[in-house]
Order: C-alpha cells, then structure tokens, then sequence
C-alpha cells in the first residue's frame, strides 16, 4: 500500500449519474455478515450510463477509484460504504484511495477479483475426495490476477455468512465479508495485500443469528498459545534429505529393525526451540541407536497439560516451539542423521473450545448431531462425524499433509479402540447399534481403512500405527482383504501382562509365569510394537524402574533384564525418554527427564549411565543380528527353548534370521545365580558365545558373565545364568 496526496485534481466532465442504493435488505444482510454473495453488492459492476463501484470501508473518511492516474471519489451512503457511477462503458483496472486519520492509502479492491478456487477444487470437496484439501482450504498466500495476496477458503455449509478478521481489519471482520461457492460450502475471498505472519480468523454469522470468530481448521501457523490466532504461513525450507526419503521404504518395516524412543517435545530438554532440539536430539539418538523417534502429537493444542492429545490446529505444529519451517528443520536433521519420524495423531476426538472446531458454524459441523454421538464420555470432548464425507476428507488430508509436507515417516494413531466400537465407555441406552445391530462402528472403519489405503499410496516407505487395546481383528491386515490397513499395532497385552509379572517379588513370579509367555499364543496375529510409553510413567503409575519390587539393585537388575528381554522378544520395540536411564520419579511434562541423574557431581550416576549404556549395547547388537527383527511376523522365527520354567523364574528362546541363523535368550527373574542351567540349542552349533550380558559391570550389575566360548555337548549347552539378568548369545561360526 502506498500513500497519496488526497488533493489530487479530479477529473473534468459531465455529472455522473447517482449510484442506485442498495436494496435495504441486501444492505442489512451486508452490514450484519449475512450475505452469501458480497461480490453482487460490492466492486465495479457496468450499469446503465457507464460503471458502478462500491465499496465497504468502515472507518474511512473518504474513498475514491484511481484509473490509469484519474481519481474519482466516491460518495457516502452511511455505514462505511461508498459509491458512485463512474463514467466508464467497461470496466476499468483500478485501485482504491482510502483515507482514514492517518492518511490516505492506495489498496487492491478485494471485490473486483473472480474466484481463486477452481471448480475441480470445489468438486473434489463436495466428493469428500481431495487428498491435498490443504492447498484448497485455508489461507494461502499466493499471486491472482497479477496482485500479490492470500485467498481465504473455509468449509461452514451451515453458515448465513462468514467475514474475514485479523489484526489487518483490528479483528473487526465488516470489511471483509466472503461469497459462498455454492453446494460445497466453501467460502472464499481473495484480499490483496495481505501476506505471510498476518493474523486472521473468521466471523461466522450462524443460522440461527449468533456471531463469532473461529480460528481456521486448515491454519498451517498459529499464535503462540494461549494465544489463539491463526497466522498466514510460507514454507521456505529447502529439503537436504533426498537419500533418506528416496531408500527409508527399501525394506517393509515390519522386516527392518524397528527400536523407537518416544519423546514429548516440549520437556526433552525444557526451553529449546525446534531449531535447538535439531542441535542435540539427532546426535543424543544416534548414539542410543535408536532407528526412530516417536514424537507425543506436535499439531497446535491450547492446553500444554493434554501433552498435545487435545488438538485445536490439526494441520499447524505447535507454535510454542517455532515455526512450522523450523519444525521441518528438526525434522530433517533427524533424516541426515538416518532416524525416522514418527507422529502421535489423534483422529479420534477434539476438545470443546468456543473458538475452534466445536460447533464450528453455529451447528455440529465436525462432529455428529446426536449428541450421544458426539460426545466422548472419558475426555470431555467432541468426537469426529466420521459419516461425513467432508469431515473424513479433512482427515485423511491431514494424516497425507504431515507425511508430505513435513516428510514423516509413521503416523502412530491415538486412541483407535475408542473409535472403532459405538458403546466404547458407554452404558446401555447411551448409544445406538449400527445397521446389523453391532457394536462395531462401521464410519470409522470405513475411515481407517481410507486413511491408510490413501497415505500408503501417496508416501511410499510411510509407516501407521495402531493404538488399539482391545482383540479386533486384522488391524493390521491389508484393507483388500478386509482389514483396517495397519503396518503396526502396539502390543497392550504384552506390555500389562509383562508389567504385571516384573512388579512382583521374584518369590512369587512363579505365580505369574504365564503372564510373560502369553504373549507368544498371539504373537503373530498381527504386526506388533511392544511398547512401554509415556501412558506407563504417569499418574501414579510410576516410572519403569520404580515398578520393579526390592532394593536399589534389585529394581535395576530387574530393569535391565527386563529390557533385554524386551528387546529380543518378537516385535518391534518402544521406550519412553527417561526410561532408557532409569529415572526414579514419574515424568512431567513441566520439567521433562530427570537428566542431573546422569551430571558426574550426582554419586550414584553409574547407576544411570550403566543402564543407558545397556541400551546402547541392546540397540547396536539388535540392528546387527537379523535373528532379532527380520521375522518378527513369521512364527518360523521363534522356537521356545524353556517356557515352562515357573520354579526357577527362567525364561529361554531362540530367534531365528532368515537363513535360520539362531540367537538365544535367557533371562533368569529370580536374585539368585544358576550354575550349570541346562538348556537345549539347535545341533550343528558346539560353541556358543556371549554377546549381551545384563548384570555386566559395566552396565552397574554383579558381573557374572561368562567370559569364553561356552561348549554344547551333543545340543545341551550348560550356563551360569546371573540374578535377575538377561543373557544374549549366539553360536560360532567353525
């Protein structure tokens, strides 16, 4: 915009007719945010005796047209608007010269612009089928007709009207009120001018009269909460992982080594940005030998508390971090240095905020009419209509958007359970069955299977994940053959089941033995992550170590064992930030891990640093023996070897690799060492070694380790097995 001297001449001629007013109707529903269809009223339309213009401008003391230099100004009509007949038979390119208290400004007329919304866009919308719904909704910066600017899109069918606001209009949003385009529901206005860091949302007018501003849906940035704006957003990173993205899908990954470290952003080290995680978090993984990172969800959420679990901006990561330029930047770091990204994404519900999606235009938009439906009785929120066409497009858009334009490699799906059954913590008589008098939600299947069909399609070498909880099946069954589609599930029953054996006193696990060989009945019934998340290290829960019965030493020789015999147990694995040193205390999210554990001044950090030094050790003997991932789905993997040992707290399997190269592990749960523990291994293998030991010194253990070759005699191979250890081996090559 520029300024200009408001004494310019105007130009001589014969008087212009009067412009012809508004019809009083069409000018209350303008001035009130009601009008489908601005563009009639305002701009340069041709009328009898040359061109009309109008124009709304609240607060203007003055506004004129400027042509090729030529100004005419325009008359008032009260309440901001302005026209005037103009002598010109077709009309002209001009521009508008507003003067308000601190002059006058030259400015683009946002009401002489056709549509920047292609009817395809529209089309593809009202079909529930656009897969890029990001680069159609929202605010998109962008150059139309010549004039640089943002085109403003938002989905509310329900709506009487919809105005633009932000801080370009002081959050008043007369000025700017959108057209509707018809059957889609979309509304759209092109404002020049207006660019990248604006702040904006939008005023809906609903049906039933009511008037509020709503933050986007489709906002790719946002204010820093508890702010709750949503801001116009450029990406300008340029890419430097091209050999990552180009080879991560060379091997499926259920038959690639898989060891994840779940972290919640904001806490892993309290105080650094996006940009300053990027500097540590690559080199603090890569030398864990961790294959991936899980981030706890990263999209815009007002309440830090919910630890991002109650999303308000499903397509903007969180502000409070930097921008969404400089999560890409995080995210890239993390390819360079050969770890995966995975995302937390919650598709099952939002919260109820008033300024969000809740009720979005005056009517349930996003969730279901019936409010039984849409009510989710454990989190006080909205559940997703996921029988709308729309409203599954805007998330599956939105689970393509993350691995597109931020090159995420896996989605984890929160709460997958809570979507797929219609009674899910609900009573009876608070829900109603589905049309074959089941349970089952059949919208949300249709969606899951949608979501993962789309995004394995779109994002080769993309991984999803399933939080689910309970016996459905095929989870992770091809969506061809019935099932939702998943890559992955997350193991529950492993993880309570063992937990709950590992948290009783060793003289009383033989009780429980079955609680840490179940697992293997069902093992290959789906694709499995084993996973000990943050959901197990909060709210009285405990950390892991703490869960373990006994002393200080007990608790981590019992973590330890634990962990290795985690490792080596068919499926992938999963283990939250803190866990890998043995914190003590629960974690939270407002102080993160406890890492003075680890500081030299602390006595006993060789406690700590022995334990992440395991998990270094298990993590590099992991990805360097196939036998350990490379049939995690096939049961021609696994052979027990004692399974049945409930007495002594023994526990012995063997994995095998894909040219049936064996590796054996043992763990013995109860505080006492075994010398001479008879085993069976496979013949044609005589000497054996080992290759992990988990009561080693220098993991903090007894050091009873086995320090030579150990002989099998005719397939029996007889070892010292250490109190509460876990012991890895394999045979040697003659």
């Amino acid at each position: 915009m520029a300024l200009r001297d408001s004494a310019l001449p105007e130009p001589s001629g014969p008087s212009r007719p009067t412009a012809p007013p508004l019809d009083p109707a069409d000018r209350e529903r303008l001035l009130a945010g009601a009008h489908h269809d601005p563009h009639a009223l305002l701009g340069a339309h041709p009328v009898d005796g040359g061109t009309l213009v109008r124009a709304l401008r609240p607060q203007a003391r003055a506004v004129s047209v400027l042509v090729d230099g030529a100004r005419s100004p325009l008359a008032s009509e009260g309440d901001g608007l302005f026209a005037a007949v103009l002598p010109y038979a077709e009309v002209p390119s001009y521009t508008l010269l507003v003067e308000y208290e601190d002059g006058e400004h030259e400015v683009h007329d946002p009401y002489r612009f056709l549509p920047a919304l292609g009817e395809f866009d529209l089309h593809l919308i009202r079909e529930g089928r656009h897969e890029q719904l990001w680069k159609a909704l929202g605010a998109e910066p962008m150059t139309h007709d010549g004039v640089p600017g943002t085109r403003f899109t938002v989905w509310a069918p329900n709506a009487r009207g919809v105005r633009v606001a932000g801080d370009f209009t002081c959050w008043n949003g007369t000025q700017y009120p959108m057209r509707s385009l018809g059957a889609a529901g979309v509304w759209e206005l092109f404002l020049p001018d207006v660019g990248e860091g604006a702040r904006y949302k939008f005023e809906i007018t609903s049906r039933h009269g009511g008037r509020f501003l709503k933050a986007d849906p489709m906002a790719r940035g946002t204010e820093v909460p508890p702010a709750t704006a949503s801001v116009v957003t450029v990406s300008r990173h340029e890419w430097d992982d091209g050999e990552w993205m180009a080879h991560r899908g060379d091997t499926p990954v259920h038959e690639a080594p898989f060891s994840v470290y779940e972290i919640h952003l904001p806490s892993w080290r309290p105080g650094l940005t996006y940009r300053q995680l990027a500097e540590e978090l690559p080199a603090y993984v890569d030398d864990l030998g961790f294959t991936h990172v899980e981030f706890m969800p990263v999209a815009e959420h007002p309440f830090g508390g919910s630890w991002g679990y109650q999303v308000t901006g499903f397509y903007a990561p969180t502000s409070r971090l930097g921008t969404p330029d400089d999560f890409r930047y995080l995210i890239d770091a993390l390819h360079r240095a050969g770890i995966g990204v995975i995302m937390d994404w919650v598709p099952a519900h939002f919260p109820k905020d008033d300024w969000a999606l809740a009720r979005f235009d005056g009517d349930p938009l996003y969730e279901p009419g019936d409010e039984r439906r849409a009510e989710h009785p454990d989190w006080g929120t909205y559940e997703f209509d996921l029988g709308r066409v729309e409203v599954r497009n805007f998330l599956v858009a939105n689970a393509v958007y993350w691995c597109e334009e931020f090159h995420i490699d896996g989605l984890r799906v929160d709460a997958v359970a809570s979507m797929l059954y219609l009674d899910y913590s609900r009573d009876s008589g608070q829900w109603t069955p589905n049309v074959f008098g089941g349970r089952e939600d059949l919208d949300a299947v249709a969606f899951l299977q949608e979501m993962n069909a789309t995004v394995y399609r779109r994002a080769p070498g993309v991984v999803t994940i399933a939080e689910e909880s309970t016996a459905w099946d095929g989870v992770t069954r091809p969506t061809d053959s019935g099932g939702l589609g998943f890559g992955l599930k997350w193991n529950m029953g492993w993880m309570h089941d063992s937990l709950e054996y590992i948290r009783h006193e060793p003289v009383h696990r033989k009780y429980h033995h079955d609680e840490m060989t179940f697992s293997m009945v069902y093992a290959y019934s789906e694709n499995y992550v084993l996973p000990i998340s943050h959901d197990e290290v909060v709210h009285g829960k405990r950390s892991l170590v703490s869960k373990m019965p006994g002393d200080w030493w007990q608790q981590r020789a019992d973590h330890r064992a634990y962990l290795a015999f985690m490792w080596a147990h068919p499926g992938k694995q999963l283990l939250f930030m803190g866990q890998e040193f043995a914190q003590g205390g629960e974690w939270s999210e407002a102080d993160g891990p406890d890492w003075w554990l680890l500081d030299p001044e602390y006595g006993a950090e060789a406690d700590h640093r022995g334990v992440r030094d395991l998990v270094r050790d298990l993590n590099s003997v992991y990805r360097t023996r196939p036998a350990l991932w490379q049939r995690d789905t096939d049961p021609a993997g696994f052979q027990w070897v004692l399974g049945d040992a409930a007495e002594d707290n023994v526990f012995a399997f063997l994995r095998f690799d894909a040219e049936a190269r064996p590796l054996l592990a043992v763990s013995n749960l109860s505080p006492v060492v075994r010398p001479g523990y008879r085993l069976n291994v496979p013949k044609g293998t005589p000497v054996w070694r080992e290759i992990l030991n988990t009561d080693s010194a220098r993991y903090g253990g007894g050091d009873v380790v086995g320090r030579g070759p150990l002989l099998a005699d005719d397939g029996t191979l007889r070892l010292t097995l250490p109190p509460l250890g876990t012991v890895w081996l394999e045979p040697v090559a003659p």
